[in-house]
């Protein structure tokens, strides 16, 4: 109790801007105190108008060695990696290899079960399928690594009941993007990991971004940041020291959902070009950063691997927060002012909304 009544004041008082600061002095004076406090490990990028105003690291990339976090760190993105599946499946649209209203049974036919779903439901998350994860945690052998192939096969042996009917509701569904990483590369006949590489990552100079799975397909990376846990003792410790059987090792080896990894600087060569027609053309991007219209009439909030907000003040939000065992990000645009913050952390006991709410406050005086 102590320690929440700590934390809510610390926030209470950093709510209200410092007389005489500027932007910069302000965030760094939000996420120092967070870090001083133990609610942050991470790094921070906000830029305006593709320009950094401010960039700041604060603690360690592996708190057992000391290894501190830098400007180039690379971090398990998490469900930041949506957005990226997303635009793999619009780029093979706009090579007219798939169309989006396609049931995902083309390309799947493992999955005949689920003859009404389209490839569209999937990027909206608009499908009905449940949620794979509690499913394997639950029934999963976890003396090996799980797949997307073992993750069809599950669902088209077993066939889960859809949670609704598709287009009746949103429901977020990792399972959604996970069959969508498969379809990606049963179209283009490569591996997740090398369509991004040459589709996305390198077209855009992202030299920190690769698709990299640390249990599954361990590698070297460089500047590797990796994901801390705090224990019931106030220690922070990596997810694998709970052993094979804790659900970050097991389900490594599925893609899709996540497994990108990137840096704070990468993601803004990727924010920006969003903005251009480097990628996608403007009657793409509309369909990308659009909702969709259910059967009841009512339009979502979720395009194609972001979350969308239409704000009184700040203007149009496009969004998506990541989290994952030791690892809790989010990149958050502003459409019409052209103004970007992401943070990524290598920690997961703080509520990343907290500190972007206060960031977009600074931003607004």
């Amino acid at each position: 109790m102590k320690k929440l009544l700590l934390l809510l004041g610390t926030l209470l008082y950093l709510s209200v801007p410092s007389l005489g600061q500027t932007k910069p002095a302000q965030l760094d004076s939000l996420f120092t105190e967070l870090y001083r406090q133990g609610s942050f490990n991470g790094n921070v990028l906000v830029a305006e108008n593709g320009v950094p105003i401010f960039e700041k690291s604060y603690g360690k990339a592996d708190e057992q060695s000391g290894r501190p976090l830098h400007a180039e760190s690379v971090f398990e993105l998490a469900s930041l990696s949506k957005a990226f599946t997303a635009m793999g499946i619009v780029l093979l649209q706009q090579q007219g290899k798939l169309r989006y209203d396609d049931p995902i049974a083309k390309y799947l036919p493992e999955l005949a079960g689920y003859e009404k779903i389209t490839i569209r439901h999937l990027l909206h998350h608009t499908s009905g399928l449940p949620d794979y994860t509690d499913y394997f945690i639950e029934h999963w052998d976890k003396s090996k690594f799980a797949t997307n192939p073992d993750l069809i096969n599950a669902f088209g042996h077993v066939r889960p009941p859809v949670l609704f009917q598709p287009n009746e509701r949103f429901s977020y569904s990792n399972t959604n993007y996970a069959f969508l990483g498969t379809i990606l590369e049963r179209v283009s006949h490569q591996s997740y990991a090398d369509f991004l590489a040459q589709s996305i990552f390198k077209p855009l100079g992202m030299k920190r971004s690769l698709v990299y799975q640390s249990r599954y397909k361990p590698q070297k990376v460089e500047n590797y940041a990796l994901g801390h846990l705090v224990d019931s003792t106030g220690h922070k410790v990596q997810p694998d020291a709970y052993g094979k059987t804790f659900f970050t090792y097991f389900l490594d080896g599925i893609t899709g959902d996540r497994t990108v990894n990137s840096s704070v600087r990468d993601l803004l060569l990727w924010d920006q070009a969003l903005y251009s027609d480097r990628l996608i053309n403007d009657q793409e991007k509309d369909e990308v950063f659009s909702g969709v219209t259910l059967l009841n009439g009512q339009t979502t909030d979720y395009g194609f691997g972001w979350m969308l907000k239409q704000d009184p003040t700040y203007g149009k939000l496009v969004s998506h927060s990541g989290s994952w065992a030791g690892y809790i990000h989010y990149i958050d645009r502003h459409i019409d002012s052209k103004k970007t913050i992401i943070i990524l952390q290598n920690m997961d006991n703080f509520n990343n909304r907290v500190a972007m709410d206060r960031v977009r406050k600074i931003l607004y005086p």
